[in-house]
């Protein structure tokens, strides 16, 4: 009998040999960055909607690098390189300011960002290195264990069908501002971010304004302000992070707590600010331009740094056609947000940063009070300065105690820890403040001073305090409706031989970008077009600013600007 003929191996066990063929290590390469990811995605993203923007996600970039590389095991090891870093610097990011990193944050990488990163963090520079001279070798062998090849033309096709989904799910599901204030979803913010930051900058640019008006504002002449009487030198005081407490039930607070909000006149007056927790330099834009960050919509993070070079108005330049110097000292690296940059902009002349005035680390109030005594008696005569100084003692966190040598006697009230460090900081800087106040009188007898505080925005634990119950979404969904209750500061106008002009516009509130009003009607000195122009957008809003007419007025005060050629390029 003749043997069976031989079939030939079957499909299966051509499948198999195959496998065995490329080796466990090659298939391992190419599966290992999808499983990572994979569990990256259940770990960090919490809904379907979430889940869904990562996979597309997921796909935009690794067809991005197959349609440059063909390989996929590189390709996802790139992918999954810049989404763990996504993942870092967005925790890093909330442990700060309390929001995850979205797209807005890498259109505004610039040269100075990067220096001031390095320069905060010196041993970045190293860590970037190292992590370099480990990645490259590793992508060099993926480049080499790789057994597969793609072609371009179709990973372009799915790369456009991924981000053709993203895109529309993105503009009928679009993330609520809210959700930025969550300490997860990282890269599905930040690609759906890129979606809306594109559409807004498409409809409006960096800035929202009236599209035209038959208006005009003149612009100010250099030589053109003449106050009557004697101007008084003007000290503008952030008071970091600085409310009034007794706004939430059951905190206990010293005897006498309170007095540092008053004014000269005996009077509380309440400041809006426009941000809640971190964010100082929404208020700085608001007090020092004039303006209103609202009005940058999803770009307001980044206010100061889209404004440098471009808003050339504020007080310090309405001050400065009034014959004042201008000065400011500043308690961080002046590259932070741009911070150098966007006050010299707005007309500040000299700005003293951290390492100008010497400074280690965070110094109490009284560093600052004692370099502005002596810039102030740096001044020639008769010339009047104004002078911004920027405090940084009461900035979290408060679980430890800040200079514990400083105010020796304090007795805590008996609220949680960092309640009652938040507010012997508080009673450190009203004690350091009337010794300021003091010094001014001893050193310059007979010099007139107009002194004007205000609390930047409240402490990043306030919402917690005044809507006890609320989860970190139910708040976020207030602070993105702008609740007054959450924005509420202070501010307080104080002075030295010098009697304030009383004036419809120092009212008991206002919004923060009206300050610069403020301070100019109480100083006496005449009002340029464009602040004339906001007094009487202040009057008839009764101290609102862009909550008027849902944005309308201060819309129609910016197209004012930029026709007057005071702002350019937004």
């Amino acid at each position: 009998m003749a043997s069976a003929p031989n079939p030939g191996p079957s499909a299966a066990t051509t499948v198999l040999a195959s496998v065995a063929a490329l080796g466990i290590w090659r298939l391992l390469a190419v599966a290992a960055p999808h499983l990572a990811a994979l569990a990256l995605m259940y770990e960090t993203e919490t809904d379907f909607g979430s889940r869904l923007s990562f996979a597309l996600a997921w796909g935009i970039l690794n067809f991005f690098w197959i349609t440059l590389l063909r390989r996929p095991a590189l390709s996802g090891a790139l992918s999954l390189t810049l989404v763990v870093v996504l993942v870092l610097l967005s925790r890093l990011k909330h442990d700060v300011v309390q929001m995850t990193a979205n797209f807005i944050d890498l259109m505004m990488i610039d040269r100075d960002t990067v220096a001031f990163l390095f320069t905060i963090f010196p041993n970045l520079r190293w860590s970037v290195i190292s992590a370099g001279l480990v990645t490259l070798p590793l992508m060099y062998a993926l480049w080499w264990l790789d057994p597969f090849r793609i072609r371009r033309l179709p990973a372009l096709a799915c790369k456009l069908a991924c981000l053709a989904a993203l895109v529309a799910y993105s503009l009928s599901h679009p993330e609520e501002a809210w959700r930025g204030y969550y300490d997860d979803g990282y890269l599905s913010k930040f690609f759906r971010s890129a979606v809306t930051a594109v559409s807004d900058f498409a409809q409006y640019g960096f800035m929202e304004s009236a599209a035209s008006t038959d208006e005009r504002l003149n612009m100010p002449l250099v030589d053109s302000c003449h106050p009557a009487g004697r101007r008084p030198n003007i000290i503008m005081i952030h008071d970091e992070s600085s409310f009034d407490i007794r706004a939430a039930q059951g905190v206990k607070v010293p005897q006498g707590y309170g007095g540092h909000f008053k004014s000269w006149d005996g009077r509380q007056r309440t400041f809006l600010a426009e941000s809640n927790g971190g964010p100082s330099w929404f208020t700085e834009y608001n007090v020092l331009a004039g303006l209103s960050s609202r009005s940058f919509g999803r770009f307001a993070y980044f206010v100061t740094r889209i404004a440098s070079n471009r808003v050339e108005r504020g007080l310090p330049l309405a001050l400065r056609r009034c014959g004042y110097d201008t000065l400011s000292l500043y308690p961080a690296h002046g590259g932070f947000m741009g911070a150098r940059s966007f006050q010299m902009t707005t007309g500040i002349e000299r700005f003293l940063d951290s390492k100008d005035l010497g400074a280690k680390d965070v110094e109490p109030d009284s560093f600052f009070y004692d370099k502005a005594l002596q810039l102030i008696g740096q001044q020639p005569p008769n010339k009047p300065l104004f002078t911004f100084i920027y405090l940084g003692a009461n900035h979290f966190p408060w679980e430890t105690r800040f200079r514990p040598d400083l105010l020796p006697n304090w007795r805590a009230p008996g609220n949680a820890p960092s309640i009652d460090e938040y507010l012997r900081r508080q009673a450190m800087s009203a004690e350091q403040y009337k010794a300021f106040v003091a010094g001014l009188k001893k050193s310059f007898p007979g010099e007139p001073f107009l002194i004007v505080r205000y609390g930047d925005h409240q402490p990043e634990f306030a919402p917690h305090l005044l809507e006890p119950g609320l989860d970190e979404g139910a708040i976020g969904k207030k602070l993105d409706v702008y609740d007054p209750r959450l924005y509420a500061t202070y501010y307080a106008i104080d002075a030295v031989n010098f009697e304030p002009v009383r004036s419809a516009a120092v009212m008991d509130t206002i919004d923060g970008p009206y300050l610069p009003l403020v301070i100019q009607e109480a100083a006496g000195i005449p009002l340029d077009p464009s602040f004339a122009e906001q007094k009487e957008i202040m009057l008839r809003c009764k101290g609102i600013f862009y909550g008027c007419k849902d944005g309308a007025e201060a819309r129609r005060l910016n197209r004012l600007l930029i026709d007057a050629g005071m702002i350019r390029g937004l």
